[in-house]
């Protein structure tokens, strides 16, 4: 049989997936009253690439997806993209602005068709990607958010909950970000802490001398002050209150307001209101019916309300030059260092600018009360759990979503306004006519939803909702939700609320919440730090599977992953270590004719072991999967099939597969090696699908297997009968001993050919009866000859031991080594040893090392004396049993 030596992963990966992908493997199969098991993928943005978070996302859910197919479950794994509001316009824009031109002169409509260009030309980028990885879904059910279904589904609940109450237009206080020209909802606004200014500016009073001291981070929006506030239980401004100020470098009189928002333990008590530039102060503006001034336009470029001396500047510009007059006039105080959290938009990172707009809300308290008790109830469980306490506080606390964008990208908000006399419709299609005035010309609102205003609608909306389909009635509710943390507002919450409300069920009942993907050092894994690998170059180097099986195996459930290349290395050494062990059996059984039933067998030791721990291996990772314990289950693997099946079986059946003279023990191995091989291969398939079925189909051409693939195979199940704790023990016993006397030809440096003799002090005749009757394993493995011992014997002379459990393993060295020589040789590194350790000690014995060092110098001391000192013991001891 021709098998390459090495594993060559990028012809096997790309040869198994159109298999599958052709055969129809992905979708979801068995019978159709069968409970289904269902993932939705949370959907990458059109204009994603394929980056490391994604493959952490997407692994978790292959694994769980395939093993759930290999159970024998119906498995879909719905796929899709998201439209991405925001972020695909952007890309759009900038190709316009590379040709000198921009959205406003190409116009609406030329936008949306050079948008649709570019989204069915490159929007398909990550969906190749997820294919390279493995990703198993069912790709004739790909969704896209802007669908016609999806988009049915988005004027359904719009429209629903307009009528309902629960969706308002009104002029409030959102977070606009400059550069994108829209707003951003709270949970799209990412804030980092940084170095400030605090400016304390006076506000004299307009009565004559005098003045008030006020305290703002952002000066610029003074311009729109229309009010000082101070708290009314504030006894240095009771008499301010109801009086006037002047407002500084416009001349306006503004009024003292006492109001109780105000902390008067905070600066000097005293806060400016700019109600339309400022969500605290729009609050306060309400409560005291103050005007709201507006000093800026949408692009952060302050308008004519801001005054002549500023109308046109940009609004950090702006800054400054009221900073310089506010000094010239001697009306800045003081400046002062201040740390803050500044809020930036989620997608170009622009500070963002608190606005006064019209714009689309939804009452958000009504959808919460019930999501909050499925999860209360543990209907809904999230893991780890400490992700409850978040989705709760979050619940708790809820504010409106704002829901408009200022956008073309996107679905356009179904509210009509007519032409004629301003009536508003909201309604899935463009009125007929207007039931105020009959004129017939209306116009569509311009704004475009939020992007998560079509995510949140992604359980049910995938599936053929507001219509009652089939594919609602046997895939909702799904099973797991696998998903980042930082979308558990933004995603999880809503797709909760939503499903709830329109569905009366809850859309998952498990949601996983995975780890960030850092690097070395622990920093997110970013473009603009430029430490993110391209996923891509990782999979032509190593293998999906290697990528697959590195990020699994070191990532405990929920933890984050401490990425670097070294990591892949545990993957591809073990998908290497796979090959060899599959390449040696293929050709060690290939002049081996036959294959025995399993009662023909004739078992030894290692084969009855073997069995025993494959049903105690396949219980665990049984276990492991179903509680999404991946990396376990991932470690459970590696160490059977590297530890023990690889590293102790293999080796012991390979003088069995060369003895010709014992033709039943050839069949035994070759029966046992083959059908270990499989089974490990169908624990491991879903961790690593490519090789798994490479080598599982290889098998199949000798060992006849029922089912036409591994990824729709049967996973092994445990059978409780082949387990035999004694049979476990005793092989342990045997590898514990063979191990102690592999130590012991290490610590002579004897050479890996050189046969010995050992003597064995044991503790009762059954131990003795046991290595004599597997003496193979001994001289396979240890290169022992020949085993002398008895109960209670005496040690020899020159000989060095181990003690392994209640027996002691005796290596004579006369003949084997020149004992002077080696005394002499062991008698210098004590002497050197003895020095380093005085040293160590003499500088732990110095009071001023102590008092000086750092903490972690004399800990890491303490420990190098140790470390030295038993060193020193066991060559002490080596010498001793060198004397004859």
């Amino acid at each position: 049989m021709e098998i390459s030596k090495t594993y060559e992963p990028q012809l096997l990966e790309k040869k198994w997936y159109e298999f599958w992908e052709k055969s129809g493997y992905f979708k979801p199969a068995g019978d159709p009253s069968q409970k289904p098991f269902t993932i939705l993928i949370p959907p990458p943005n059109v204009t994603g690439i394929l980056h490391m978070g994604h493959v952490l996302n997407n692994t978790l859910q292959d694994v769980v997806v395939r093993y759930h197919r290999m159970k024998g479950e119906p498995t879909l794994w719905l796929p899709g993209v998201d439209h991405a509001g925001i972020a695909t316009q952007n890309v759009v824009e900038k190709e316009l602005a590379k040709e000198g031109t921009n959205r406003h002169e190409l116009g609406r409509t030329k936008l949306l068709e050079r948008i649709w260009k570019w989204k069915n030309e490159k929007g398909g980028i990550i969906i190749d990607q997820l294919k390279l990885l493995g990703a198993s879904c069912d790709w004739d059910r790909q969704r896209f958010t802007m669908d016609e279904m999806l988009s049915r589904a988005v004027k359904e609940v719009f429209v629903s909950l307009y009528e309902d109450g629960l969706i308002y237009k009104g002029k409030y206080i959102i977070n606009w970000c400059p550069r994108c020209v829209t707003a951003l909802a709270n949970d799209e606004v990412e804030h980092a802490d940084e170095n400030g200014k605090l400016w304390h500016i006076r506000y004299p009073y307009a009565s004559g001398e005098g003045f008030v001291t006020v305290a703002t981070t952002r000066p610029e929006t003074m311009l729109g002050d229309v009010a000082v506030a101070v708290n009314p239980k504030d006894e240095r401004y009771k008499e301010l209150i109801g009086k006037e100020l002047i407002l500084p470098l416009t001349g306006r009189k503004i009024p003292v307001v006492a109001d109780e928002y105000v902390d008067k333990e905070f600066g000097t008590g005293c806060v400016k209101v700019t109600p339309a530039h400022d969500p605290n102060d729009f609050e306060i503006g309400q409560r005291h019916s103050l005007p709201q001034l507006l000093v800026m336009d949408e692009h952060g470029i302050m308008n004519e309300a801001a005054g002549q001396d500023f109308a046109g500047m940009e609004r950090y510009a702006c800054r400054e030059k009221v900073l310089e007059l506010l000094a010239a006039q001697g009306l800045l105080e003081k400046t002062e260092n201040h740390d803050h959290a500044v809020g930036h938009c989620y997608r170009c990172d622009t500070v963002i600018e608190p606005y006064l707009s019209d714009q689309w809300f939804v009452k958000m308290k009504p959808l919460a009360t019930q999501a909050i008790k499925v999860v209360e109830s543990g209907e809904v469980k999230f893991q780890p759990e400490r992700w409850t306490k978040v989705y709760m506080h979050w619940m708790n606390n809820i504010r409106d979503w704002c829901i408009s964008r200022q956008i073309w990208w996107g679905h356009r908000i179904p509210a009509y306004y007519c032409d004629q006399c301003g009536y508003m419709a909201v309604a899935k299609e463009m009125p007929d006519e207007c039931p105020v005035c009959g004129a017939k010309s209306f116009t569509q609102d311009e704004d475009v939803l939020d992007t998560w205003f079509s995510s949140w609608l992604w359980p049910f909306s995938t599936m053929g909702w507001p219509e009652e389909t089939d594919d609602l009635k046997r895939y909702l509710p799904t099973n797991v939700l696998i998903t980042a943390p930082e979308i558990i507002y933004l995603w999880v919450a809503r797709m909760i609320m939503s499903t709830l409300h329109f569905k009366g069920v809850i859309p998952f009942d498990t949601v996983l919440l995975h780890g960030t993907v850092r690097d070395e050092i622990g920093r997110k894994m970013s473009k603009s730090l430029g430490n993110s690998p391209d996923p891509i170059d990782i999979i032509n180097r190593v293998g999906a599977d290697a990528l697959r099986f590195s990020m699994i195996f070191g990532t405990p459930k929920g933890a984050d992953v401490m990425y670097s290349d070294n990591i892949l290395e545990t993957g591809r050494n073990f998908a290497n270590k796979m090959w060899n062990a599959y390449r040696f059996i293929m050709m060690s059984i290939d002049g081996i004719s036959g294959l025995p039933k399993p009662h023909e067998l004739k078992l030894e030791l290692a084969d009855k072991w073997i069995i025993s721990r494959l049903q105690e291996v396949t219980k665990e990772v049984h276990s492991h999967y179903e509680n999404l314990r991946l990396n376990d289950a991932a470690n459970a693997i590696f160490k059977f099939m590297w530890d023990e099946f690889c590293s102790w079986y293999i080796e012991l059946s390979k003088d069995r597969l060369r003895d010709e003279s014992d033709l039943q023990g050839q069949l035994t191995a070759k029966y046992i090696l083959l059908d270990t091989m499989q089974k490990g291969m169908r624990l491991l398939h879903p961790i690593m699908p490519f090789i798994t079925e490479e080598i599982w189909q290889s098998i199949k051409t000798v060992f006849p297997m029922e089912e036409e693939a591994l990824i729709t195979a049967k996973l092994p199940e445990a059978d409780n009968s082949l387990l035999d704790s004694a049979i476990d023990d005793d092989m342990r016993f045997v590898q514990e001993s063979i191990t102690a006397i592999r130590n012991l030809r290490k610590q002579i440096n004897l050479a890996p050919a050189t046969e010995i003799e050992v003597i064995i002090r044991f503790a009762d005749s059954q131990q003795s009866e046991l290595f004599t009757g597997y003496m193979a394993y001994f001289r396979k493995l240890a290169k022992v000859n020949r085993i002398e011992g008895g109960i209670g014997i005496d040690k020899p002379n020159a000989a060095i031991a181990a003690v392994v459990r209640n027996i002691e393993i005796f290596l004579p060295l006369s003949g084997l080594i020149d004992l002077e020589a080696e005394r002499n040789r062991l008698s210098k590194q004590s002497e050197k040893l003895e020095k380093e350790l005085a040293g160590i000690k003499a500088k732990l014995n110095n009071a001023n090392f102590i008092a000086n060092a750092k903490e972690e110098v004399v800990a890491k001391e303490k420990e190098k004396f140790e470390e030295v000192n038993t060193k020193l013991e066991l060559l002490q001891q080596l010498i001793k049993d060198l004397q004859v």
